[in-house]
């Protein structure tokens, strides 16, 4: 999984059935160098400038470079689990998202599924979300199906964020109905800010925008944007929203709006909710901001749990979710429905690969 952050990769193997059982057995996360940062992000912002997905130099060679970086950690990860590639049965390859308009029935996840498998010898199933959108749904979240054998035996109604670049939230009901969406921002504005500001590469233990004072009308113009009048399901790209609105503030208040912007995306998600939850279950890297979940937890009014306290490594969980879904992909079962994505039917997505 390679995410909005644009911070690395993340690879988790994991033994499924693709229905309840999951048994997550490693994980590893190589971290990008700037350099390839910037290219990536340069080909995020060239796939946005055109009309449809289509061929251009620096998003092919980006895209060669993704895959082969991919190739390598699968590699690591396998050696690291003491495996060989025959004992692994597929890969799930997300890619990383250049572009996505579901508005205009496309979104655009790069990385050569075919290349990947010849190089791994390895089945490997991509392109997770095109199918989704092409058929009239949002193709995001596809992670709540994932989030339901995660919580299988917590009880219901349940409640899972997700804080990533971009946060989404899964709502499962005590009839195992489940809605999800994004809910904004999570991580990704206020790490492009803390890089422009600080040199950082985020802002580590919320140190940051805890020096600083969020300001309310800057905030309250932020919210105003439609994305959050909007009806479920919905989805977002990461450039749908920019730091622009906070870019007169100091550097520390700058930080503290701009985490308060994503901790109010997540209240203003969970009054959506049939039932706005009372416990709210967070994985991805924005559960290591203490500032950013004590404002999740005070904005929403419910209590705020890291993943991790039930065994679960809450860095995985994206990367082990795709895990599952390539396994549901060889199967047939369905990964994206009405109420996560929007899509007309529950439908599964993915392109198979050989070797």
């Amino acid at each position: 999984m390679s995410g909005t952050s644009r911070d690395g990769i993340d690879a988790a193997l994991i033994r499924s059935d693709g229905t309840g059982h999951v048994e997550p057995l490693a994980f590893l996360h190589h971290g990008y160098d700037e350099d390839f940062r910037s290219r990536l992000a340069a080909g995020c912002d060239a796939a946005l400038a055109l009309p449809v997905p289509a061929a251009h130099p620096l998003i092919d060679a980006v895209t060669a470079e993704l895959t082969a970086r991919h190739a390598m950690i699968i590699t690591d990860l396998i050696d690291t689990a003491g495996l060989s590639a025959k004992d692994i049965h597929v890969v799930g390859f997300h890619g990383h998202t250049v572009a996505h308009r579901p508005d205009r029935r496309w979104t655009w996840q790069i990385g050569d599924g075919a290349a990947l498998a010849t190089a791994l010898g390895i089945t490997v199933v991509h392109d997770f979300r095109s199918g989704d959108v092409a058929a009239g749904g949002q193709g995001a979240p596809l992670i709540p199906i994932y989030h339901g054998a995660m919580t299988a035996g917590l009880g219901r109604p349940v409640a899972l964020l997700n804080l990533g670049g971009v946060a989404n939230i899964t709502a499962i009901g005590e009839d195992e109905a489940m809605a999800a969406f994004d809910c904004g921002m999570a991580n990704a504005l206020i790490d492009d800010w803390v890089q422009q500001h600080f040199g950082q590469p985020y802002d580590d233990g919320g140190r940051i925008a805890a020096a600083g004072t969020v300001d309310e009308a800057v905030l309250q113009a932020m919210l105003d944007h439609p994305y959050f009048m909007a009806p479920a399901p919905k989805s977002l790209d990461r450039a749908d929203f920019s730091n622009g609105p906070v870019a007169h503030l100091t550097p520390h208040d700058g930080a503290a709006t701009l985490t308060a912007f994503s901790a109010m995306g997540v209240a203003k998600a969970c009054a959506l909710l049939a039932q706005p939850p009372r416990q709210i279950l967070v994985a991805g890297g924005g559960r290591h901001n203490p500032v950013l979940l004590e404002m999740i937890a005070r904005f929403c009014r419910a209590e705020v749990h890291d993943v991790d306290r039930f065994g679960w490594n809450g860095d995985a969980t994206e990367a082990e979710g795709f895990a599952y879904m390539a396994l549901r992909r060889l199967r047939g079962l369905p990964i994206s429905f009405p109420g996560t994505t929007g899509v007309p039917v529950p439908m599964t997505g993915g392109i198979i690969n050989q070797p």
